[in-house]
């Protein structure tokens, strides 16, 4: 990429991103052709963003609490009764199949307080095991046992609390916040620029799950840009051009695009096509790969091609003969704020990042597989959790991923060790290749700052109103 005069712009002197879509072998979808840089400043990131337990009960209030947020697949809840428990940090959600849609509620019984679903499942009334107080699918109250002793309670007014609830492209999502926008305003102009990938129709084929010793925000952030791969994955450099990636900021969305079948312009030597189809493939150098190349192979083109031979069986022929070279080679990451990592095309690849509970350092890392398939669509698969002793490899079904995927885990805790240990007071980030991860950053002070305002604001027009009570401030 040419360097511009102005910093925030600089880019990669190697080949750019749509110089490589010039050479495709099949049309390039006009998404792939937009580009949307953004300057979000140079300033270092406060490393309290990651350790400080006061900034973790920020995010609690006025993200979390406040925004949407994938919780599972519709096809994941596809019968009446059906439901999925969503934990977010504190909280707690069923996400039910009802007679008039999906809802989500909260997971406590309006009696005691007793915690309602523990696990996934099916069920016809919603019913607590502490008592027996019972409320239908739609949320409305159906039963208290010893009515007799409860005149007090209006049905009308002991409906289960709910969550609002959208979908998107089949996965469904959910808001706390009764005054949130829209989702479709939310998403913006994602929901075009996936229009074109569909991932209504595939299936959930993989789900991986783990526990990772840092804060969500580490975990997220190893997968927001390539610029670690020289030190972390540097068996990967010859076929993929890692500093060559393209970073496009919108507003509630950002995505990176990494280019296969191109090497890093770290490399101090310049790789045969052969040697990155083997380096693609991870095929040892006393091992023959499926062909060798020439050395005047394009070997994006190549790659591709096989690609679409071992796609077309599953997905089709109209599926994988419309799909461009960059579609079925390329690492097309797309976040949506906070924690959601739908990749485009033909990756499959869906990341979720969230936090372990109420625990600020530690989060759970999620890597989900949406497939193409042709007839009935295949049922999704279940939760695969690694235990603390299991590492990536021990997912079979996520392939050479798992390998990959233990490069960045072996990173994790070192960095929030290192952030606890740290005298910096910030991180420093580059302007263009880590753009993402001051995007997100930028979002959260966003939300962090809006919801303090907001606060201020109605403590404000409370005591206004005379409805404070001084006996009892700073009590906490």
């Amino acid at each position: 990429m040419s360097m511009t005069d102005e910093p925030g712009l600089a880019r990669s002197p190697g080949v750019t991103y749509q110089n490589l879509l010039d050479g495709d072998s099949r049309d390039v979808p006009a998404v792939l052709r937009l580009e949307h840089p953004r300057y979000l400043g140079s300033e270092d990131i406060d490393v309290g963003r990651y350790t400080s337990r006061a900034w973790h009960d920020q995010e609690v209030s006025h993200v979390w609490r406040k925004v949407w947020q994938y919780a599972c697949r519709t096809d994941e809840i596809p019968e009446l009764g059906d439901y999925l428990v969503y934990e977010i940090v504190r909280d707690s959600y069923i996400v039910m199949r009802t007679e008039t849609g999906i809802k989500a509620y909260v997971n406590a019984c309006l009696h005691r307080g007793r915690r309602l679903k523990d696990h996934d499942g099916r069920c016809s009334e919603i019913r607590c095991a502490f008592h027996g107080f019972a409320w239908t699918l739609d949320g409305d109250l159906h039963d208290i046992p010893g009515r007799w002793d409860f005149p007090h309670v209006d049905d009308a007014e002991f409906s289960l609390p709910e969550a609002r609830v959208d979908e998107w492209a089949g996965f469904v999502f959910i808001n706390p916040d009764p005054d949130a926008e829209p989702l479709a305003d939310f998403l913006g102009e994602i929901v075009d620029q996936f229009a074109v990938w569909d991932l209504e129709k595939r299936y959930k084929q993989a789900h991986v799950a783990k526990v990772i010793n840092a804060n969500w925000k580490v975990t997220q952030e190893a997968f927001c840009e390539a610029y670690h791969v020289n030190a972390t994955h540097p068996q990967i450099m010859a076929y993929l051009g890692d500093t060559n990636s393209q970073v496009d900021i919108w507003d509630n969305f950002a995505r990176v695009i990494t280019p296969s079948g191109t090497p890093s312009p770290l490399l101090e030597w310049e790789p045969t096509p052969d040697e990155m189809m083997r380096s693609m493939l991870d095929v040892r150098h006393d091992q023959e790969p499926p062909a060798a190349l020439d050395d005047e192979a394009d070997m994006r083109q190549v790659a591709a091609a096989g690609a679409r031979q071992r796609w077309r069986k599953i997905a089709g022929d109209d599926w994988v003969d419309r799909m461009s070279d960059a579609e079925l080679m390329d690492s097309i990451d797309y976040t949506v704020f906070p924690n959601f990592h739908p990749w485009g095309a033909f990756n499959r690849i869906v990341y979720r990042f969230r936090p372990n509970g109420d625990d600020h350092r530690s989060a759970i890392m999620e890597c989900i597989f949406l497939a193409p398939y042709r007839g009935e669509k295949p049922p999704p698969c279940e939760v695969h959790w690694l235990t603390e002793d299991e590492t990536f490899t021990d997912a079979p079904e996520l392939g050479m991923l798992g390998k990959v995927f233990n490069q960045d885990l072996f990173n994790m805790a070192k960095v929030q060790l290192g952030l606890e240990t740290t005298r910096k007071p910030g991180i420093t980030l580059g302007n263009y290749q880590e753009a993402k991860v001051r995007w997100l950053h930028h979002k959260l002070g966003q939300w962090v700052d809006r919801g303090r305002e907001a606060a201020v604001t109605f403590n404000a027009a409370d005591a206004g109103n005379g409805s404070g009570d001084s006996s009892t401030a700073g009590t906490g």
